[in-house]
């Protein structure tokens, strides 16, 4: 069973900074609450190629892998992907310019998980549509108060 969870929100901010600031990697533990470290394997900023090892906390366990930039459109979309461990990941970034100033901000994670990640698949798309719902409310406010220069 495929995992494919797809969430957005609204940022009172220009396409040009929530595209600055979400896409950059460096960026991620200041608004995704399970994400402890990012560490670049490739020198930045990001372009197709680039690689970032994270480290992140989910369901209670610790998990370690490499992002790998797969698709790259300046202030439009944004494409990792990762192939290691059970549950090989696919993460979308996109980003639309709604009246005017505002931003529609799209997260996508799309996974198809081996072995026993498979049998937890349901629950785990549960988990990772209220992880990433909480992750862009925060974004939302670190971006809206003025706190992601």
């Amino acid at each position: 069973m495929s995992v494919d969870v797809q969430v957005e929100i609204v940022i009172d901010r220009p396409v040009i900074e929530v595209a600055a600031y979400a896409g950059d990697p460096s960026n991620a533990p200041q608004w995704y609450a399970n994400i402890g470290s990012v560490s670049w394997q490739t020198s930045p900023p990001v372009t197709v190629g680039s690689r970032m090892d994270f480290v992140a906390r989910f369901l209670g366990r610790t998990l370690a892998y490499t992002y790998e930039v797969v698709e790259l459109a300046a202030n439009e979309r944004l494409v990792m992907r990762t192939a290691d461990g059970p549950f090989p990941m696919e993460t979308t970034y996109t980003w639309t310019e709604v009246e005017g100033d505002r931003t529609r901000m799209t997260l996508r994670n799309q996974g198809e998980p081996a072995g026993f990640a498979r049998l937890t698949a349901p629950m785990m798309e549960a988990a990772i549509r209220r992880a990433t719902t909480k992750d862009l409310s925060r974004l939302k406010h670190v971006l809206e108060a003025g706190d992601g220069h």
